[in-house]
């Protein structure tokens, strides 16, 4: 654990509210992690009674972000991460992938959710030539996101800046662009932008079970068009194959023909 911007003991005073359902924790309960309560796991199913093809989305977001990690590491040289909206730890975090390939990469995390900050200790284990650290901040705070990765990541060289499943917290579109390019104008030239997020306009059963969700009083996220999800990547170069499905995006060698999901993403350079 190395250069934590705040410390997992810090989550204790906070208080985590069991009444209402998180998505960070229903999140991590479609993903077959532990790290929830019986109002999310009723959620969850409630969701997945609609449309259970939201499992498939939350696993098939995780291996993109895997697989955008691999290539940022192995093909672009990336070895410094600035990840955002982070949620609770699940296998393959960030950091996992990175130092796995590249033992001296450094990660910084930032999420706002108390349970993740007490659980965030599982996400500060570094390798011995890296860093880890936790920032304790939300995503329409770029500039105090900024400042503390500045006390773990040198800014002055390329970042892979990775925002997944995270603008669609944002409702106004064009606050969620401004928020990815101010984060982006502060990086360097060689920087990357991942970013990934459910669509709208793919699969209407999937639209009628995120907008029922976002109608019971959980915090609410916003599927987008695939034009809007392209939008966030304005003024970069698209690796390809561009803003696909997220099964889509490079598949993994001898892996099964992907099929199209409503979630879609990409990865871009700044020139």
């Amino acid at each position: 654990m190395t250069d934590p911007a705040t410390t997992p003991e810090t989550a204790m005073g906070q208080k985590i509210d069991t009444s209402v359902p998180h998505s960070a924790r229903i999140w991590n309960y479609w993903l077959g992690g532990k790290d929830n309560y019986p109002v999310d796991e009723e959620a969850g199913d409630a969701y997945t009674a609609v449309f259970p093809g939201i499992v498939t989305i939350a696993r098939s977001s995780r291996a993109f972000l895997r697989r955008n990690i691999t290539y940022l590491v192995r093909e672009a040289g990336i070895r410094q991460f600035l990840d955002v909206g982070t949620g609770l730890p699940t296998a393959e975090n960030t950091h996992e992938v990175a130092q796995r390939l590249a033992p001296e990469a450094r990660i910084v995390y930032v999420d706002n959710d108390p349970m993740v900050l007490a659980h965030a200790r599982a996400l500060l284990y570094s390798s011995a030539e890296g860093a880890t650290a936790y920032i304790d901040s939300d995503v329409t705070a770029p500039d105090r996101i900024l400042e503390a990765a500045a006390e773990t990541l040198d800014l002055g060289r390329p970042v892979g800046l990775i925002l997944s499943n995270i603008l669609g917290h944002v409702a106004d579109h064009d606050q969620a662009r401004s928020i990815a390019n101010r984060l982006m104008d502060a990086l360097p030239s060689g920087s990357y932008l991942s970013v990934n997020d459910g669509s709208r306009g793919v699969d209407p059963v999937f639209e009628q079970a995120q907008d029922a969700y976002n109608s019971s009083g959980a915090v609410p996220y916003n599927l987008r068009t695939v034009d809007e999800i392209t939008a966030f990547f304005d003024g970069l170069e698209l690796v390809d194959p561009g803003v696909v499905s997220v099964t889509q995006w490079r598949p993994d060698p001898g892996s099964p023909a992907p099929e199209v999901i409503a979630e879609h993403g990409g990865l871009a350079r700044k020139p």
